[in-house]
């Protein structure tokens, strides 16, 4: 039997973020092989063939089945979109429905549209007009940020493109925390995180009020997300397809707003496993049951996808995050 939640009582935790502690505390190492592994379930069959009818689909297509160009992507700016709602038991796509790559300009509104274009696209007129003139991107803030050497190497292409072009370059998120805490709890820490910024109004602390601020925004935004797709976020994971899909539903509302050149995942296999060695010791799911959930998981981050240029994707061959 896999041992009691370490801190976690009467359904929240005691005391401050720690996933490594958790992990340590509640992870079984293996050292078997793969015997004990259950193989695709009929459901994941039947995904995974329309998964590779639409991958032709988009091959025939030209390397793009589709293109957002009016709606600007944001954590709630789609509804839910689903392969088959009746299959899948890990759920999200970036945009409304899979394979449709989404419009996210704020990195800078020239790639967003060069993008577009490229594949037979183009942005909304309005879009375009708007950050252009209104909203700075973080492509037109690099630029005022660099000195005349900086243009100048920019400009004899001595320096790349891609850092002000896509401006994220690796994000590596602990998606982990939005399963083992709930949302509830991680927005109660940055309220207490704000609060401990002290008193004194410095050029360092207003900054800082302001970003936790935000992410206080894009939490409960988060919350709204899942909602969307029927599931609640606020309270923590009861078990390994919820610490799946809730793992899955931070990183989503990542790749949803940010399209840098290496959105990581992190590491997440030991910590699901806490969850799948307590639920099969208990009887909550079999071993198939689990392998089905691992298996749409990975299928949903082999799906997700963004809208850029055909020199970027031969940089990084294909679709890369």
């Amino acid at each position: 039997m896999k041992p009691e939640w370490t801190n976690f009582v009467g359904g929240k935790w005691e005391n401050e973020v720690n996933v490594r502690d958790f992990i340590q505390k509640n992870y079984t190492p293996y050292d078997g092989d793969e015997s004990f592994l259950a193989g695709a379930t009929q459901n994941t069959k039947d995904l995974w063939a329309q998964v590779l009818d639409l991958q032709k689909q988009e091959r025939e297509a030209g390397g793009v089945l589709d293109m957002d160009t009016k709606v600007v992507s944001t954590i709630t700016s789609h509804g839910p979109g689903y392969l088959n709602k009746d299959k899948e038991t890990i759920v999200g796509f970036q945009t409304d429905k899979p394979f449709k790559r989404s419009l996210q300009p704020y990195g800078g509104i020239r790639m967003a549209e060069k993008a577009c274009s490229d594949n037979g696209y183009e942005v909304d007129p309005e879009i375009s007009e708007f950050f252009s003139t209104h909203r700075k991107t973080h492509n037109a803030g690099c630029f005022d940020a660099y000195n005349a050497e900086m243009r100048a190497c920019r400009s004899s292409h001595i320096v790349t493109g891609l850092p002000d072009a896509y401006g994220r370059g690796r994000i590596i998120g602990d998606y982990r925390r939005v399963a083992l805490y709930g949302i509830d709890f991680l927005i109660q820490d940055k309220l207490a995180q704000k609060d401990s910024t002290g008193r004194v109004m410095t050029d360092d602390v207003i900054r800082l009020r302001e970003e936790i601020s935000e992410q206080i925004v894009a939490l409960k935004l988060m919350k709204e997300m899942a909602a969307s797709y029927g599931f609640d976020i606020s309270k923590p994971a009861k078990n390994v397809q919820e610490a799946i899909q809730f793992t899955y539903f931070g990183y989503l509302c990542a790749v949803k707003e940010q399209n840098g050149a290496a959105m990581s995942l992190g590491r997440t296999s030991t910590f699901i496993d806490c969850f799948a060695e307590r639920d099969l010791a208990n009887g909550t799911f079999t071993e198939e049951q689990i392998q089905e959930f691992v298996d749409h998981f990975i299928m949903k981050l082999r799906l997700i996808k963004f809208a850029r240029t055909p020199v970027y994707n031969q940089i990084f061959a294909g679709d890369p995050v």
